[in-house]
């Protein structure tokens, strides 16, 4: 008996060991694949117009990486990083722009989206021509150890500057006039330097002034900007639809409604910003 038990805990082995065996030589692993080629609709110099905003700036195209297990083609969704940025920083500008797609293998640009890509993401000035690096890098499920880099493609592009919301004073001077006898009371012309507005950027204004508070449905703790000291010609104002609120809102030009003041006496700093079209008053 003991013979009997001892040949079938044997067979019992056995037949264990040759499934474990089974079991790792049907293990799938990962075998690789090829760099993905890319390619653009153009080459040289991305065109980039304001009057053609919406127009494509460049088509993107490039080869599936097929990547490989030893079961085959993988059927594992492929992630791809599309990589923007400038001669010579080898993708290591920390301001690059990327763009992620899946499972695509082509992507279109609008000359609205590559010029925000250019002055918003990478920082390049205006008007100016800059030389760009454009590649993409693929991999499974984002894992970096199946990354595969592409081609790199060489461009130029000269990014244009995008007209202000808000047409700024062409005099490059803005004052604050209002109610509160801080603000001279309506006073028109108001006094200088105390109530004009130090300009930052051509379209960027601001100014830091003591206000009294108070009830701002009255004219009395309301405010406006006016672009020729000692004229009320034209103004900037604001109207509901802009949504102001005493801490900010959006303006334009020779619109209806005063801004209103703040509730509580202060300091404030009035930043006016003619590109957003938006203005805001922050308590110092």
């Amino acid at each position: 008996m003991k013979t009997i038990f001892a040949k079938l805990l044997l067979f019992g082995i056995a037949v264990a060991l040759f499934a474990s065996c089974k079991k790792d030589d049907a293990i799938d692993t990962f075998q690789g694949g090829t760099a993905p080629v890319l390619t653009a609709s153009v080459t040289g110099n991305i065109p980039l117009s304001y009057t053609t905003a919406n127009n494509t700036a460049l088509t993107l195209n490039w080869t599936n990486p097929n990547y490989m297990f030893t079961s085959g083609i993988s059927s594992q969704n492929v992630t791809y990083l599309i990589e923007i940025d400038t001669t010579g920083s080898n993708f290591t500008n920390p301001n690059r722009q990327t763009v992620s797609v899946s499972p695509d293998l082509s992507i279109t640009f609008t000359q609205s989206q590559f010029n925000d890509y250019l002055l918003n993401q990478l920082g390049l000035a205006a008007g100016v021509q800059h030389n760009l690096e454009i590649r993409v890098t693929s991999s499974i499920n984002s894992v970096k150890a199946t990354n595969l880099v592409s081609n790199v493609l060489k461009f130029t592009a000269t990014p244009y500057a995008i007209p202000p919301k808000v047409q700024p004073p062409t005099s490059g001077q803005l004052y604050l006039i209002g109610g509160d006898p801080k603000l001279n009371s309506w006073g028109n012309p108001v006094p200088t330097p105390g109530l004009q507005f130090t300009q930052v950027t051509p379209t960027l204004y601001t100014i830091t002034v003591q206000m009294s508070g108070g009830d701002n449905t009255s004219p009395n703790n309301q405010f406006l900007f006016i672009p020729v000291n000692g004229s009320w010609s034209h103004k900037y104002a604001t109207n509901s639809s802009l949504n102001p609120t005493e801490t900010g809102g959006g303006f334009g030009y020779d619109l209806s409604d005063n801004f209103p003041g703040p509730s509580q006496p202060g300091t404030y700093t009035i930043t006016v910003d003619f590109q957003k079209g938006k203005y805001t008053v922050v308590k110092q």
